[in-house]
């Protein structure tokens, strides 16, 4: 028994991937008050995106970030605590179904040596997003991996330019946004907590 309470106490303390899933009231300014808590712990965000939800009015931050559980949950605490904040999650790698999405922009005179890019891309479940005369945007959805596995590929072909977006997450809970939402109005406080 005293091996697997230390267990529990070591995974607390052990550094890993979380995804922050935050939904807020569409209000300005409230992007700031989450970042400040952050900062003020001197934690770095990996990624950071916004989107709307099914619920009108309600914004989802999806915040990915690498610190302890221990810390994850301290923080979601003073993310609750915020006025327009409706509910904070936090979700371990195999708790999401989630993706990003990559754009890299190479010189079209690549593609004219055959076919050895074009069947790069496609191996890599690619596509060409836009051909202009003097460059071409191939586009990649997934994991963070697969997109920086595509990445070393093109690099010897000489990337213009590079950018990869947030990470877009659902949980793999049954709970729809607006059921959770109906229960906080029931019970009039912005600190009810949604397992997984």
């Amino acid at each position: 028994m005293p091996n697997s309470i230390y267990s529990e106490d070591h995974s607390d303390k052990e550094e890993k991937e979380f995804t922050l899933s935050v939904l807020t009231e569409d209000k300005a300014g409230l992007l700031n008050h989450i970042t400040i808590i952050f900062n003020r712990r001197k934690m770095n965000i990996t990624s950071l995106n916004v989107s709307t939800t099914e619920v009108k009015g309600v914004s989802r931050f999806t915040i990915v970030l690498t610190t302890t559980r221990e810390t994850i949950e301290k923080v979601v605490k003073q993310i609750r605590k915020l006025i327009d904040v409706l509910g904070a999650f936090v979700y371990e790698e195999h708790q999401i179904y989630y993706q990003e999405i990559a754009l890299y922009k190479l010189p079209t005179n690549i593609f004219l040596g055959g076919l050895k890019i074009e069947n790069l891309v496609r191996s890599h479940g690619a596509r060409i997003l836009a051909i202009e005369e003097d460059h071409i945007v191939i586009e990649k959805t997934g994991h963070k991996e697969e997109t920086h596995n595509l990445y070393k590929e093109l690099e010897p072909y000489g990337i213009l330019e590079f950018v990869r977006s947030g990470r877009v997450a659902i949980s793999q809970s049954k709970r729809k946004t607006e059921t959770f939402l109906k229960e906080l109005e029931e019970t009039k406080s912005n600190k009810l907590i949604l397992n997984s």
